[in-house]
């Protein structure tokens, strides 16, 4: 495992190869160093603890851990010993290298040779501060010898504090059945309808949303602090999960999960495969995401 710290404009991010995560994401404003991304207690974590990993070759769950594609028939195995699915992907279990590195950029990598999963393929992830803000990209190129569907995307975790505050314009939302799975998409509640800013309701949340624009806001007031993010045109959805004691008994409402998605969750088993990206052996496809933090007018 190899720690990568960035800084630039007041910023700081720290890397991990283990799981290729962010560790945190802080801005200094006036003397204090304010936590941007969940905080971790140290260096020595797994994905699960971390601020954000990346979802590669696709994210969360297929029903079944079966999907059919081009008339064959493929069969995915469970990759933790708590959810019998094949859970996003391999990257976040895996060890990453460092292919690059200076004080504002880092560059990892990761390969895979499809075993557990009929998935052949390499990642690779660009972190940045420059121009006041924290950019990061995912790409995926197909090595296997078969055409897949591939998705991409990230799941950080925010700070949730009692004034927090989410922005995130979406068209529908999919509901949740046994399983931690989709079921069906619906009209957005009005408590996860986030065309206006609004808090985070107190209870289990776990429902993608499909027909994002690309642009959200989270603000903690009672820090005068906005986060703007800015999705590259790949990114048309998203997941948003806020635990709860049943699920995780040492839940403390401190943090929530906006997870920005190419595709939808079991996108491999609908008709339009949910905005999967069908990659022939040797292309490639790629996503981007800005962090910016800025003082509340």
């Amino acid at each position: 495992m190899t720690v990568v710290e960035l800084t630039g404009s007041g910023l700081t991010a720290r890397l991990s190869t283990r799981g290729g995560t962010v560790l945190g994401f802080w801005w200094e404003r006036s003397g204090i160093r304010l936590p941007l991304l969940r905080e971790t207690r140290s260096d020595d974590i797994d994905a699960l603890a971390s601020a954000c990993y990346p979802l590669a070759p696709f994210g969360n769950r297929v029903k079944g851990n079966r999907f059919s594609f081009r008339g064959r028939d493929y069969v995915l195995k469970p990759n933790t010993d708590w959810d019998p699915h094949y859970l996003h992907g391999e990257g976040w279990q895996s060890e990453w290298t460092v292919l690059s590195q200076s004080r504002s950029e880092a560059e990892f990598g990761f390969s895979h040779e499809g075993e557990g999963a009929p998935y052949a393929y390499e990642a690779r992830q660009r972190f940045a501060i420059h121009d006041d803000r924290f950019y990061m990209s995912l790409q995926v190129t197909n090595l296997g010898r078969e055409a897949l569907p591939f998705g991409l995307g990230w799941h950080p975790y925010f700070p949730l504090t009692p004034a927090t505050t989410l922005k995130a314009p979406a068209r529908r939302f999919w509901t949740e059945v046994e399983g931690w799975l989709p079921g069906e998409a619906a009209d957005i509640p009005d408590d996860l309808d986030f065309a206006t800013a609004r808090g985070l309701p107190h209870r289990w949340v776990n429902n993608g949303f499909e027909g994002w624009n690309g642009h959200a806001e989270i603000a903690w007031p009672e820090h005068d602090v906005r986060l703007r993010l800015t999705a590259g045109e790949r990114l048309k959805h998203y997941f948003i999960f806020i635990s709860d004691g049943g699920f995780d008994p040492g839940f403390q409402r401190d943090y929530f999960c906006f997870e920005p998605m190419s595709h939808l969750a079991n996108g491999h088993n609908l008709p339009d495969l949910g905005d999967l990206t069908v990659l022939e052996p040797g292309e490639a496809m790629m996503v981007s995401l800005q962090l910016r933090p800025e003082t509340i007018a």
